[in-house]
């Protein structure tokens, strides 16, 4: 048959394919038409060897898996077992149908049965947490000091920042922190000193009322001005507070250094002041910086304060400006504490703090007077108290700034 083809056929009995001569190639494997039988198994590690015919498992059995024995269970429920010929369970390749594997019957008491559902009684969906938690917050006052620290370069960016704003696009620019008192003082000057009770006590002391009216507009407009900016504060960077973390009483705290940076330029017109009537501060003078910390304590609690309660009633915006009015003149700055009643000035001053504080920057700077120290222990007490009062509230309704705010 090989030459018919134009090659030769070889047959070999080690196992292997023969080789065929067709055409001048060499072709291995079995001859056209021939038939490859048991002698024509591929020797074990030849050339060409393949792997051995896996043979089907035995019915009822299931295929070995690779690494472990074959399971003999052939109705598992989880493995696809084909119907043979006969309704014999068969094996892939020989077609037929999945076969209904029963369920087994839960237990009374388990789970899915009647016995088993429990019917619990709903619970209803509050609209809002109870008020309560609103309130129920530990606060550590040197922890929040710590973290106040750690964010005083924040502190110092918003200050100057606030300060860019209000006096960069200005004509007048820092002037304008000047301009306040001074028209302050000129509106005093005109007005009071027709009235003869008000001049008569600080030309008794050997002041100008110019002076003397100047001196405690200096100490209002501090407070006038930490106040009204530090009220709204919190809303005004509103959307500063969802962006960067910081102590949210960062904000009030970057205007009460915007307003003591005013008091400070506006200081200048106090030393014009002294040079115009040619007089110098007295001695006393190195004790004002007392009242200038008791100062800060009243305006920082009570900016706190306001800055948070803002946020949930925004009327106090509107009020603030009439409040800051009426607190003008229930403080003397048009006047002297000399007319306040004896009886009346301890529980005047443990109210209105900033009293004293006029009171002792008019004794130390103009009188070269010692500042009332009984006056000075209660109105530092009281302004102590304040700040307090105020960071304590503060740091209770400081959860909810930044969602309502």
């Amino acid at each position: 048959m090989g030459d018919a083809v134009g090659g030769s056929v070889g047959a070999r009995g080690d196992g292997a394919w023969p080789h065929t001569q067709m055409n001048g190639q060499t072709h291995h494997g079995p001859a056209p038409g021939q038939v490859p039988g048991p002698a024509a198994a591929p020797r074990a590690g030849g050339r060409h060897a393949r792997p051995a015919q896996e043979s089907a498992p035995a019915p009822g059995t299931e295929a070995p898996r690779p690494g472990g024995p074959a399971r003999p269970d052939a109705f598992r429920p989880d493995v696809f077992r084909p119907a043979g010929p006969a309704g014999q369970p068969g094996y892939p390749g020989q077609g037929g149908t999945r076969p209904a594997a029963p369920r087994p019957a839960p237990a009374p008491g388990q789970f899915g049965t009647p016995a088993a559902v429990v019917m619990r009684p709903q619970r209803e969906i509050p609209e809002a947490p109870p008020p309560g938690l609103r309130f129920k917050r530990r606060i550590g006052l040197f922890r929040g000091i710590r973290e106040l620290w750690k964010s005083r370069e924040l502190v110092r960016t918003l200050a100057e920042r606030d300060l860019r704003a209000r006096y960069k696009q200005a004509v007048l620019g820092f002037a304008w922190a000047i301009l306040t008192p001074v028209m302050l003082m000129v509106v005093f000057t005109v007005v009071f000193q027709r009235v003869g009770d008000v001049s008569k006590i600080a030309q008794s002391h050997g002041a100008p009322y110019p002076l003397f009216s100047y001196v405690g507009l200096l100490g209002w407009t501090f407070f006038m001005a930490a106040v009204t900016q530090g009220a709204s504060a919190i809303v005004s960077n509103g959307p500063l507070l969802n962006k960067v973390y910081c102590p949210r009483e960062v904000f009030p705290l970057a205007t009460i250094i915007v307003a003591l940076f005013d008091m400070m330029i506006a200081t200048i017109v106090l030393v014009l002041l002294f040079a115009i009537y040619t007089q110098a501060p007295a001695q006393t003078s190195v004790i004002a910086p007392l009242f200038l910390v008791i100062q800060i304590e009243v305006a920082l609690g009570a900016a706190l304060l306001l800055s948070a309660a803002v946020v949930y009633f925004r009327d106090i915006r509107h009020m603030l400006p009439l409040l800051m009015q009426m607190g003008m003149f229930a403080t003397p700055v048009a006047y002297g504490l000399d007319q306040i009643t004896k009886e009346w000035l301890v529980p005047y001053v443990a109210v209105n703090p900033l009293a004293a504080v006029i009171d002792g920057y008019r004794r130390t700077i103009l009188y070269g007077q010692q500042p009332d120290w009984k006056l000075t222990a209660v109105a530092a007490a009281s302004a102590t108290l304040m700040l307090l009062i105020g960071y304590r509230v503060f740091k209770k309704l400081e959860t909810g700034i930044a969602d309502v705010a």
